[in-house]
């Protein structure tokens, strides 16, 4: 007989300190603000009056890249700040750094670039299965999960090879159900 889910099998977000910021409102004043990452998502962490923290999650503005000097990219993300801190936008590295290597931190882990509430994710996170089933798909043609060729434009060059038979199979099965759909 199945156990009946209780409150205590329920999952607990665990929330992690990302970062602390100094934000300089337009008035002149410094205020430092701790950033946590709880459920993926980036946010304000405050002390409540119950000694717990609150946490007030920070709008995601958008997701985009910077070359670093070595000409690598790195991610990171725009977010809304509330009207208390001034309504502007803060930057945050997706990234981990030696600050967080020192701390243990694994930044990745804990903040997504889209985190579950986001209004994208429904959308993006639909598009996962099928991403995963063309890439398991282009695996299994790998002899032993080993690329055919050495050098990116060469792996490139398998891989738009690959593709476009998958694509000429897909329409040649296509064409040649089609005058059955026509007939009935």
């Amino acid at each position: 007989m199945a156990k009946a889910r209780g409150a205590a099998d329920q999952r607990q977000e665990k929330s992690t300190l990302i970062e602390t910021r100094t934000i300089t409102l337009s008035d002149g004043e410094a205020r430092t603000v701790p950033l946590y990452a709880k459920s993926g998502a980036l946010g304000i962490g405050r002390l409540a009056d119950d000694g717990s923290m609150a946490f007030e999650p920070l709008r995601r503005v958008r997701t985009h890249r910077r070359a670093d000097k070595s000409g690598r990219y790195r991610w990171h993300n725009d977010y809304q700040l509330p009207s208390h801190l001034g309504a502007g936008t803060l930057t945050v590295p997706l990234h981990g750094n030696a600050e967080d290597t020192a701390r243990k931190l694994n930044r990745t882990e804990s903040l997504r670039p889209i985190p579950p509430g986001d209004p994208d994710f429904e959308r993006i996170f639909g598009l996962r299965s099928d991403a995963e089933s063309i890439n398991c798909s282009l695996e299994d043609t790998l002899y032993l999960r080993r690329v055919h060729s050495h050098g990116r434009t060469r792996q490139l060059v398998n891989l738009l090879g690959w593709a476009l038979m998958n694509n000429s199979l897909t329409l040649t099965q296509h064409q040649a159900r089609a005058p059955d759909r026509l007939a009935a």
